[in-house]
């Protein structure tokens, strides 16, 4: 049997909760012992109270303890544990290995995906990236990824970081793009509604070709006519200068402009 403690109550950790709390009920090997959350009343709905403390001092033995705080946290928490030679791993993107504090041995526990208060997720798709310092706990953190998830991953520090950047672009950047998409339909009172079956099938097309050979539009095909009304009508300067930047990227496929 593998212990898992978590520390944290944001988005990450009760997503987390919720995955180890679902394989207890299947009997698993792998046991959600405890959680610590500065404030109990946040998990209430979450987990049982019995499980969860709000001293530091007061945490159990586990095999294995997940920092799933703010990346501006990790260091700071990991030197107030109050236990020495014990696996600890945060789940940041960008934080390197070595926030960590040298008291405890090391290690990433990361899952890639945008994590949203009270919207389930199916934690089985999710992508988990892992890093140790030592072998032998790696063969812990990969036990415990592959009990929540189908998708376990050894990745190393740069590459998280490559992947971090990479998924800013094709989440964060492209739910701007839709927020502009549905300014412009406000501003011109269109449904944004009727753009939707088109976003599922820009994404679903991804899945069976590469994002090169599925890109389509006015720039794709060099119509110079199309982007040049498309710019006289966005009388906005920010919707305007991004339209124009996407469009040379596009045209150049992505390098230099």
């Amino acid at each position: 049997m593998i212990k898992v403690t978590i520390i944290g109550s944001g988005n990450v950790a009760q997503h987390l909760i919720r995955a180890f709390s679902n394989i207890e009920n299947l009997n698993s090997t792998i046991v959600l012992t405890q959680v610590f959350s500065r404030n109990k009343d946040i998990l209430g709905n979450v987990l049982d109270s019995s499980k969860i403390t709000d001293d530091l001092n007061t945490l159990e033995e586990a095999d294995l303890y997940i920092l799933a705080v703010s990346d501006d946290a990790i260091s700071e928490v990991s030197t107030q544990l109050p236990f020495t030679n014990r696996l600890v791993v945060h789940t940041s993107g960008t934080v390197a290995l070595e926030a960590l504090d040298n008291k405890n041995r090391k290690g990433v526990f990361y899952p890639l995906q945008t994590f949203t208060k009270n919207k389930a997720v199916d934690f089985k798709t999710i992508p988990i990236c892992l890093e140790t310092k030592l072998e032998n706990d790696y063969a812990i953190i990969v036990e415990v990824a592959k009990s929540i998830s189908d998708a376990v991953f050894e990745i190393r520090t740069e590459q998280r970081k490559a992947l971090h950047v990479a998924a800013v672009f094709v989440n964060n950047f492209t739910n701007h793009l839709y927020k502009i998409g549905e300014e412009i339909c406000n501003e011109h009172q269109v449904p944004f509604e009727i753009l939707k079956p088109l976003i599922v099938e820009t994404a679903q097309k991804i899945m069976v070709l590469s994002p090169e050979k599925a890109q389509t539009g006015p720039a794709k095909r060099n119509d110079t006519k199309t982007i040049e009304a498309h710019q006289a009508f966005l009388s906005n300067e920010n919707q305007s200068t991004i339209y124009k930047i996407l469009t040379q990227s596009i045209q150049h496929n992505g390098k230099k402009l």
